[in-house]
């Protein structure tokens, strides 16, 4: 995108005659016409570069909000998790205090119940 100019209206070759007894009004009235057709077609190739900036930038904006649902969600998903996580580290801990602190065998019948009923307390409640 180009730089904006610096004055609002382009430069143009003003060059002042002065009229001869008998010249007629005409020439600069042409003269402003041509300036007023100068500058409405400045303004108008500025209107179309700021029209293509503003949708590049709808662009973008669309394109940042996708991003931000996209790591929003991963967030919420990361963070449901580690509450997973948190709850089993607590449901194991809690097996392990009830059996008085001892490793016991992963496949007693006893040990089994208890990490069921353990985890569907944790999880489903």
């Amino acid at each position: 995108c180009p730089p904006p100019p610096t004055t609002p209206y382009p430069q143009t070759k003003t060059t002042t005659v002065p009229l001869q007894p008998g010249q007629s009004f005409k020439f600069t009235v042409l003269e402003t016409l041509d300036r007023i057709k100068e500058e409405f077609q400045f303004l108008q190739a500025q209107y179309h570069s700021l029209k293509l900036e503003c949708e590049k930038l709808a662009s973008e904006k669309t394109e940042m909000q996708r991003h931000y649902i996209m790591y929003y969600e991963m967030s919420y998903g990361l963070n449901i998790e580690m509450h997973k996580q948190v709850r089993l580290s607590h449901c194991t801990l809690y097996v392990c205090k009830q059996e008085g602190g001892e490793w016991v065998d992963s496949h007693t019948l006893k040990h089994s119940a208890r990490v069921i009923s353990c985890v569907h307390f944790y999880f489903v409640s």
